[in-house]
C-alpha cells in the first residue's frame, strides 16, 4: 500500500508528461473528451440505483472512469493552484493541494 505521500509523489511525477502541453490544447482535450463533458453536453445526470451520493461523491464516481483524467488535473492546477475547488481528476480539494505542493516544487526544479 501506497502512503500519501508517496502517492501525492506519484501523481505529480504522471503530470510531468503534460508540463509542455499549452493550456488550450489541455482545455480541448477535457472538454472534447472529460467524461464530466456528457453531463453539460445532454443536461442529464447518472443514476447509481441504491445510492444516495453528495455532488462531490457524484463528481468522483464520474471522473474515476474518465480516460483523461491527468489532463483535466494538469490544467486545474495551473489554472486555479492552491486555490482550486471541488472535484478535478478524480482528486478531491485537499487532495489537489497536496498534489500541487509537489507538482510546483517540480515544476520549479525544487526537491519536494
Amino acid at each position: 500500500m501506497v502512503n500519501p505521500d508517496e502517492y501525492f509523489q506519484v501523481v505529480a511525477a504522471d503530470l510531468d508528461r503534460f508540463a509542455e502541453v499549452p493550456d488550450n490544447v489541455l482545455l480541448e482535450i477535457v472538454t472534447t473528451d472529460g467524461a464530466c463533458m456528457w453531463l453539460v453536453a445532454t443536461d442529464e445526470e447518472p443514476e447509481w440505483p441504491g445510492e444516495e451520493l453528495t455532488d462531490r461523491e457524484a463528481a468522483a464516481k464520474i471522473c474515476a472512469g474518465c480516460s483523461v483524467r491527468r489532463q483535466c488535473l494538469e490544467l486545474e492546477l495551473r489554472t486555479a493552484g492552491a486555490e482550486t475547488l471541488g472535484v478535478w481528476g478524480a482528486l478531491s480539494e485537499e487532495d489537489r493541494r497536496a498534489v500541487y505542493t509537489v507538482w510546483r516544487a517540480r515544476r520549479q526544479g525544487e526537491r519536494p
